[in-house]
């Protein structure tokens, strides 16, 4: 117990969590998110388009020392003088309220490396005359080649102020996609469901093209924990064969989720996803003996799926509704949140006490 107090007390990386609606209704369910994020000391990931947006969402910040991030606009172009003032706006007007600003690459990169790393560079600069400004992370999320990411970061290491952010199920299924086209070529992963009758005949390719994904994770966060600079993580699982998602696609997975077949495979009626809580161990273990737990955040971006769980001691916040179905919906998905939170600090607990 002695040991645990230590390190409730010493510095750990910041935990956070995807921070919006998501479901239909009014105001009462980001009263509700706030709620249970302050209940559970769990920072807030604000997606926000404009300072106006940004604003408002402000009032929901559970506490005002709860650590948080803004992610911008996937419409972001770095490029654009417009893009590159919106970034350095936030930056000046939200410094005092978050520590990070997410923004996705840009599949220009492939093209105009060189280009890109100038804008970045821009960026750093007029961010490093910002006092206290907040750090500018590039999300991997356009499906660059790793490589080729890893590269913008060695190319930047002297820049403070811009690092990366590691998207770990982008980066899963990434892996997945291309291990599994080596083996078929021509042939889209994504493309198969549960329900394929041919499903069978390529389950085992398909499964040893998920399970490349953690070494593929692994190998971008020791090459960028080279470069001790500051790494924001998105955390989330997945599977091609996933069809929980009401947005239809195959990521943003709870790590305890299970995909569902309609035929025994190794005994089993289900399968396991990309990473699940053992592969996440591993990602976190990385982390933190890579980059040390000041150097890193761990945001759950994991998105909503359907099921609903009593609203207890928010209850009072929808007495104006009649039907309180959303509301439920919308406790149900914080619940999940909250799950993989508690497995996320109990992992970064035990690596620390290792350590």
């Amino acid at each position: 117990m002695g040991n645990e107090k230590d390190i409730s007390r010493a510095a750990r990386p910041r935990l956070l969590a995807l921070f919006q609606k998501r479901i239909d209704g009014d105001d009462a369910l980001l009263r509700l998110a706030s709620l249970r994020f302050k209940e559970a000391g769990l920072g807030t990931e604000f997606y926000a388009e404009t300072p106006e947006e940004m604003d408002w969402l402000l009032q929901f910040k559970p506490t005002p020392k709860t650590p948080a991030v803004i992610h911008l606009s996937r419409g972001i172009n770095l490029f654009e003088k417009p893009s590159r003032d919106l970034v350095m706006e936030f930056a000046q007007r939200y410094k005092d309220h978050v520590f990070g600003l997410t923004i996705h690459d840009q599949i220009e990169i492939t093209t105009r490396f060189d280009d890109y790393v100038a804008k970045l560079t821009e960026v750093a600069v007029k961010a490093g005359k910002v006092q206290a400004s907040p750090c500018v992370f590039i999300e991997y999320a356009v499906g660059l080649e790793p490589g080729l990411f890893i590269e913008i970061f060695k190319s930047i290491r002297d820049l403070k102020r811009v690092s990366a952010c590691i998207d770990v199920g982008h980066v899963g299924l990434w892996q997945t996609s291309a291990a599994y086209t080596r083996n078929h070529p021509g042939k889209d992963v994504f493309a198969l469901t549960p329900h394929d009758p041919g499903l069978p005949e390529v389950i085992e390719d398909i499964e040893s093209a998920v399970h490349s994904a953690l070494d593929s994770v692994l190998h971008v966060i020791n090459a960028l924990g080279e470069l001790n600079k500051p790494v924001h993580f998105h955390l989330h699982d997945g599977h091609p064969l996933s069809m929980s998602s009401p947005f239809g696609i195959s990521d943003h997975l709870s790590f305890l989720d299970r995909i569902p077949i309609p035929f025994e495979y190794k005994g089993k009626r289900y399968l396991d996803p990309m990473f699940g809580p053992v592969g996440l161990s591993r990602i976190v273990n990385a982390a933190l003996e890579r980059l040390g737990p000041d150097r890193v955040s761990f945001s759950l971006e994991i998105h909503p799926t359907e099921g609903r769980r009593f609203l207890d001691n928010a209850s009072c916040l929808f007495d104006h509704w009649q039907d309180k179905t959303n509301a439920e919906r919308m406790n149900y998905w914080l619940s999940v949140l909250l799950q993989n939170h508690e497995l996320v600090l109990r992992l970064c607990m035990e690596r620390l006490m290792q350590s």
